[in-house]
Formats: structure tokens, C-alpha cells, sequence
């Protein structure tokens, strides 16, 4: 029996717990993730107690009534295997009952997920390359805007094609966090491709990387690293169906480094993969 173990919603500055257990497992957070996860649901992050010390995290955002993102799923090493993580487990599925629950999974955890309910709908591919001398990055024709000189509802307009719910409490952090590019591309008066790159404990990462076709994911990609130092690393998280994606990564000599497993207990949101060129963040979909 597990004794003095104790579940309890995370206040934003407990966030913080989570997010180094994340950067102690290799995934590379961002410095400034925590204010933008928390507003996307005060009440979805979760710690297990042991005696009164944190252990365990895990993340359960609920969107909404239909629609739930399971992420930051760590347990401290030391405490693996005995049962802590289940309890945790259970509690986030319980809050998100009733929704469609989306989850990026490290390989080795599949089959576990599979038995929870959970179905693959595709890879998701992380790729390192280091900079905008590396990477030969070229001035491209289009000309990017700021996203902050756009107004909000056209930048959530956009954003919502890529993602099956309504994200605006978290949409609107995310770029307009501290030490980040956020940039779009406007055609005819109309957005049409956006993306954000964040500096993070190595390098930076870029995501959401969304446009209308590869020509603009080009353009931005290049517009993005440019703001890049030429020798730090830079990091692109892209659904593995998306073959323009795919191209891209290569063109510019990107390595593979980490993959995940998007999977989805109930059905799986029918989202437009060919415009998805970065994912927005494994630990919030």
C-alpha cells in the first residue's frame, strides 16, 4: 500500500518542478513555458506528494468540454515503478473525462498507452540544426510581420485551423512571451502562415511553424533562424505525414534527434498536417 501519497493541482510557481523534471529527462523546455501552459488550464496540472516532497507531474489541459492534452508525464527516477505515476495517471484522466485526449509519448511508453486507450495517429520527428550560418539560411522574397502588430482575432483565426479547439488563454502568451519571435506572413490582407521561436534550455525551438504552403514555411523557417545566433542549436518538432515538412529539414542538413507518438483516446481531430511544418510543444499538443 502506498502511504503518504498525496495528489494535488500545481500553483503556477510549483509549475516550475515539472518543467525541470522535463529538462531532466532530455526535453529541452523553453525558459519561458510555464506562464503560457498555466493559462491554458490552471486546474490541469497535477503532483504526487510523497511525505510532503514532489515526485511526480503530470499535466491534464483541458481546453475545453470535448478536448484534453496529457503531457509532462515524469516521475522522479528514484520513485519509478511503484505505482506513484499510476495514481497520477488515474487523477488526469478522471478530470479530462468525457473529452477526446491527446498525448505525445516517448517510444518506450506506446504499448502502455495503447492499453489506456490510446491509439497512434502518427510520429511526430524532432530535428536539430545549429543556426543560420549552418544551415545556409538565404533572404527569402516574403516579407514577415510581427504578429503583435496584427490583431489578436486574425492571429487566432489562423491558429485555429491547426488545432481542434479554441486555444486563446494560451494562444496569446505564447507569443508574446519573454525573449520570443512571433511572426506571420500576410497576403491580400490575410494571414497565412505564422510561427514562433523561443529560446529554450539548449539552443531555441520553433513552433508553431503553420503555413498555407511550403513556399511560406520556407520563408518563415528562414525568416525564424535568422534571429538565431550561427552556432546555437535550433529545433523543429514536424508531423512525420507531412512530407513538404519533411523536404524542408532536409534542404537545410537538419538531423533527427527525438521522436514522439501523437495518439488519441476517442477520435482522432481531422487537423491539416500538409500546413503543419512545426509542432507548437509536445507537452501541450
Amino acid at each position: 500500500m502506498l502511504k503518504n501519497y498525496t495528489i494535488s493541482r500545481m500553483s503556477e510557481r510549483e509549475l516550475d518542478f515539472a518543467i525541470e523534471l522535463a529538462a531532466q529527462e532530455g526535453w529541452n523546455p523553453g525558459l519561458h513555458d510555464a506562464e503560457s501552459f498555466y493559462a491554458a488550464d490552471p486546474n490541469g496540472f497535477l503532483v504526487g506528494m510523497l511525505d510532503g516532497e514532489p515526485i511526480a507531474s503530470l499535466s491534464a489541459v483541458k481546453y475545453n468540454p470535448s478536448f484534453g492534452f496529457l503531457g509532462l508525464y515524469i516521475v522522479v527516477p528514484a520513485f519509478r515503478g511503484q505505482g506513484y505515476g499510476k495514481q497520477l495517471w488515474n487523477a488526469a484522466i478522471d478530470y479530462l473525462q468525457g473529452c477526446t485526449i491527446g498525448l505525445d509519448g516517448v517510444v518506450e511508453q506506446q504499448v502502455n498507452y495503447k492499453k489506456s486507450g490510446f491509439t497512434l495517429a502518427y510520429r511526430n520527428i524532432r530535428y536539430q540544426g545549429f543556426g543560420n550560418d549552418a544551415m545556409k539560411i538565404v533572404t527569402h522574397p516574403s516579407v514577415t510581420t510581427e504578429l503583435s502588430a496584427l490583431p489578436f482575432d486574425e492571429v487566432k483565426r489562423y491558429d485555429r485551423q491547426f488545432f481542434p479547439v479554441e486555444r486563446d488563454a494560451f494562444l496569446s502568451r505564447w507569443i508574446n512571451q519573454p525573449q520570443a519571435v512571433a511572426l506571420g506572413i500576410v497576403n491580400d490582407d490575410r494571414l497565412c502562415a505564422y510561427g514562433v521561436l523561443r529560446p529554450c534550455r539548449e539552443g531555441y525551438k520553433i513552433g508553431p511553424l503553420c503555413a498555407d504552403d511550403r513556399v511560406l514555411a520556407d520563408a518563415l523557417f528562414n525568416a525564424l533562424c535568422a534571429r538565431v545566433p550561427p552556432d546555437a542549436p535550433v529545433f523543429l518538432d514536424i508531423p512525420e505525414p507531412n512530407a513538404a515538412a519533411q523536404a524542408l529539414v532536409t534542404r537545410y542538413n537538419m538531423q533527427k534527434v527525438f521522436e514522439t507518438a501523437r495518439m488519441y483516446a476517442g477520435p482522432a481531430p481531422d487537423l491539416p498536417l500538409e500546413k503543419i511544418f512545426g509542432v507548437t510543444t509536445f507537452e501541450l499538443g
